[in-house]
């Protein structure tokens, strides 16, 4: 597999630009074009027009593109279970939302290596985005997230969900939470909304971030009051460093399992999930 042509192809598709390409690549535009016009030759079939207006896919370009999608994919997959061939029979990348590995990293790699001794485990702990487009690259295996893209070639489905409650330094109910002091959590698009729509008053607020670890650290600094997981919250007032605001509204944000679709339903990626699932069901 000649990888280079297949990622020249899928970085023009992004660019509509040779020159753009050539600078992203690092390459100079002739080895773009020398490389554009390799594919053509083995598929007797214009991939690209260039015009004033720039780059523009033809018809056959647009049908080739989810299947360049799929080689970049698998060439990726190949390389990193060759290049990291050891005693080990198989190898996985996983994936977690940074708040969920906060909770069940531990427990949830230890399940997966009770089940999957000869298999070697990497696992990150990442952001939504990022890891919608590691699985869309090839370079994650499975991921448990909170925002699915749902790209062609992934598969999401739903298996749980987390709860995030306020808490505050001061404050016993929501009347006494200052907007000037709150501090607004911003864990998903979908949190924001039903935050948004819940306490439009604490909506604008100065200070925002998106991590649980992060806004527990500044409560303690501001002197504030936010929305963090229910297991942070209990913590903290079981240590009396917060107080938990019980007229706030609690505010559930759903998990994902994602994975490529062809994996979905082997057997190794069923099991890493359902203990996901079943670590999920006790909180």
């Amino acid at each position: 597999m000649q990888v280079d042509l297949i990622e020249t192809f899928l970085d023009l598709m992004e660019t509509r630009s040779f020159n753009r390409t050539a600078e992203r690549l690092n390459i100079t535009q002739s080895t773009v074009s020398h490389r554009v016009k390799a594919l053509e030759a083995q598929f007797n079939r214009k991939l690209f027009t260039r015009n004033k207006g720039g780059t523009v896919p033809t018809a056959a370009g647009l049908r080739f593109l989810d299947y360049a999608k799929a080689l970049q994919n698998q060439w990726h997959e190949a390389t990193r279970a060759v290049a990291g061939a050891g005693a080990l029979e198989r190898s996985m990348r996983l994936g977690i939302q940074h708040d969920l590995a906060e909770i069940f990293a531990g427990p949830w790699l230890g399940a997966i290596r009770r089940e999957f001794q000869a298999t070697e485990i990497y696992m990150e702990a990442d952001y939504s985005n990022q890891m919608n487009r590691e699985l869309a690259a090839g370079d994650l295996d499975l991921a448990i997230l909170y925002t699915p893209h749902y790209l062609p070639d992934l598969h999401y489905e739903r298996i749980g969900e987390l709860h995030y409650r306020m808490v505050s330094v001061e404050a016993r109910d929501v009347a006494g939470i200052k907007p000037e002091t709150y501090i607004r959590a911003s864990y998903s698009p979908a949190f924001d909304r039903i935050h948004r729509l819940a306490l439009p008053h604490l909506s604008a607020a100065p200070v925002a971030a998106g991590q649980n670890m992060a806004i527990t650290g500044l409560l303690g600094t501001l002197g504030a009051a936010a929305y963090v997981t229910g297991a942070t919250a209990a913590r903290l007032a079981e240590n009396g460093a917060a107080i938990v605001v019980e007229d706030a509204p609690v505010i559930p944000q759903a998990v994902y399992a994602a994975t490529s679709l062809r994996a979905r339903h082997a057997r190794q990626h069923r099991k890493i999930i359902g203990a996901m699932v079943e670590l999920l069901s006790g909180v």
